[in-house]
């Protein structure tokens, strides 16, 4: 039985630290292009992998997670987007994790919760392996991504019209995105206005749109961050690496980490592989470009 009890703690603080956050809607009302989707959000770790995922968003939220404190805040402001395929968030190693890390280090953070896919039943993993052959899911799921990428904006927004109420420096406010997540950061890089335009992007393991690959790299691009792992199950490493050569060929601020070992989907989840080290070469990157001051 004492076998569990640090599992039993490590529960019982995250549970109390996600009570406490403060909860944003993203839009006033429902949210534009999906008015009509009446599902409820639900997290659940009865599931193929039995891991703690969020599906089922219809309402997008941002969730609101200070800096510790015992550490002096450093003005600084992230965005966070899980991964999960637009079927779901894997919210524990891309999401609470990662929040709780950025808190650890003076950053604010900010827990994105997009929209997804409608899951039909009660597995998102399970529906995401069947919509791999279903027809009009590929369609779908490039419609929910766009919707998704709008609540990154709308994110980045919100943010920068509320730095004053956090704290925050309205000019290091960054995003950083996971897989699924990865297609929402880097996107908002392109066709950014001055309100919703991100200063600094984190991309790991991410995935891109058609239109992304086309479009040129914007002349005003945020300095970009780019993490992968070369046995990634999806091969995103052959992704991270067109996306970094468009940013440097574009003249455009680019750091890229392509680990031996990782897999996809590493998040803060520690393997014991140099791959567990991005987190602080992500840091170090912020820290350069005058973006992370202490």
């Amino acid at each position: 039985m004492h076998k569990l009890l640090p599992t039993l703690l490590l529960l019982l603080v995250t549970f109390a630290t996600r009570a406490q956050q403060k909860v944003i809607p993203l839009y006033p009302g429902a949210a534009p292009g999906s008015e009509k989707w009446t599902w409820s959000e639900t997290e659940s770790d009865k599931n193929m992998y039995h891991s703690n995922a969020i599906f089922n968003i219809s309402k997008p939220t941002l969730t609101v997670y200070l800096p510790d404190s015992s550490r002096a805040p450093t003005g600084m402001a992230v965005i966070v987007c899980p991964g999960g395929g637009f079927h779901s968030l894997s919210i524990m190693q891309e999401g609470y994790g990662v929040v709780k890390w950025l808190q650890s280090k003076g950053i604010t953070a900010f827990l994105l919760k997009y929209r997804l896919m409608h899951i039909r039943g009660s597995d998102p993993y399970q529906q995401e392996n069947e919509d791999r052959t279903r027809k009009a899911a590929d369609t779908e799921r490039a419609q929910v991504a766009e919707m998704a990428i709008a609540d990154g904006r709308q994110a980045l927004s919100y943010v920068r019209a509320h730095a004053a109420d956090y704290g925050i420096d309205p000019n290091r406010i960054g995003i950083i995105g996971f897989s699924a997540g990865g297609v929402i950061s880097l996107a908002t890089a392109y066709d950014a206005t001055v309100e919703n335009r991100p200063d600094f992007v984190g991309f790991v393991y991410g995935g891109v749109t058609p239109a992304m690959l086309q479009a040129p790299v914007p002349a005003d691009a945020p300095p970009l961050f780019i993490a992968a792992a070369s046995d990634d199950q999806y091969d995103l490493q052959f992704l991270a690496v067109k996306v970094y050569t468009k940013w440097v060929t574009a003249k455009r601020v680019a750091e890229m980490h392509i680990y031996a070992r990782g897999g996809h989907g590493f998040g803060l989840r520690k393997q014991n592989l140099p791959s567990d080290g991005w987190t602080e070469r992500f840091l170090e990157f912020l820290a350069q470009q005058g973006l992370l001051k202490h």
